[in-house]
């Protein structure tokens, strides 16, 4: 699964700077009755090899995509980097304290100010962005305190693994993973036969997307919707780019017509997404025999990088799928 690229490029620091934080660093926590368990460490592998991390991390700093499935983990991470205020508007509510709770350490556009990073005297710095960031700052972050890294390529599920074990908090991982299993369990056995006879399409639109164009959505929840429940939607052959990546005119809405039931974005209030509404405004959308007939419809997608918005998003679908006519 793709999860959103964040790009990082390392802050330009003196060599003064540097020596700073390696000072602040050398000493570990924050400085309070830690010790026991937060001076052991143990081993955990990840694309930088294998690292040693506190048993009991106390002080962790989120880098690039690590920070809200942290924070949905019930992480405190005492520091982030930015998240956009759409990110934003979809946490719970305290999971959105979590996150202010923090200190900001870099930006959404890439900048990491590692001097700050530093003065919070971290015991555990959780990174993912791409490769190319990685080479720019990965030593730095490495010279600042155990730095645990996973390239953007990371299976979501793998992904949410790894963080809690790193991040010492499996014992969420384990409640999250078993509301998930349920959720799938029960759309599987509700909606067996719909999802048996039954072509699907989602399709969606970015506040990114050029004007007049959208996109069938074959990565993200869609993937989710495919592989774990076995929804028959489209996707790309086998080594080439995802469906998603191909912005499609309003002209071709009409293909949508060959599938039975078509997916959309809608917000958490169940009103089609701001960049969506377009899509919604055209003759060729209302004409389609799904939207005419019923099946058309608006799912949550609040992330899909970790476990629990994936779980409101399944609560979404299967709440959707009850509507289609012959299941009212």
């Amino acid at each position: 699964m793709s999860n959103t690229p964040v790009t990082r490029r390392a802050t330009a620091l003196t060599a003064a700077l540097l020596s700073a934080s390696l000072l602040l660093t050398a000493c570990g926590g924050d400085g309070g009755d830690d010790g026991g368990k937060a001076a052991e460490t143990r081993a955990v592998k990840a694309v930088n090899g294998t690292v040693q991390v506190p048993v009991a991390p106390r002080r962790i700093v989120t880098i690039g995509n690590t920070g809200l499935p942290f924070i949905d983990l019930g992480g405190k991470p005492v520091g982030v980097t930015e998240a956009s205020a759409s990110e934003l508007a979809l946490l719970p509510k305290e999971q959105k304290s979590a996150y202010e709770a923090a200190e900001v350490v870099g930006d959404d556009g890439g900048e990491v100010d590692l001097e700050k990073l530093a003065g919070l005297k971290p015991d555990l710095i959780l990174v993912q962005f791409h490769s190319n960031d990685w080479d720019k700052v990965g030593k730095q972050l490495e010279a600042i305190a155990p730095t645990v890294y996973w390239g953007l390529d990371t299976e979501w599920k793998a992904f949410a693994e790894a963080i809690a074990e790193a991040g010492d908090v499996t014992d969420s991982l384990s409640r999250q993973k078993a509301q998930f299993q349920e959720k799938v369990a029960k759309i599987k056995k509700d909606h067996r036969e719909t999802i048996q006879g039954t072509s699907f399409v989602d399709v969606s639109r970015g506040n990114w997307s050029d004007p007049g164009t959208f996109y069938i959505a074959d990565i993200g929840c869609s993937e989710i919707a495919r592989d774990d429940l076995g929804l028959d939607l489209p996707e790309a052959a086998e080594g080439k780019d995802p469906l998603a990546y191909e912005s499609l005119p309003f002209e071709r809405i009409g293909t949508l017509s060959a599938y039975d039931v078509i997916t959309y974005p809608v917000g958490a209030e169940g009103r089609p997404t701001e960049p969506f509404v377009p899509v919604t405004e055209t003759n060729t959308w209302k004409a389609l025999p799904a939207v005419g007939s019923g099946r058309a419809l608006g799912v949550f997608c609040p992330g899909n990088n970790s476990y629990g918005p994936v779980n409101r998003y399944l609560d979404s679908l299967d709440s959707a799928l009850a509507t289609l006519p012959g299941r009212r």
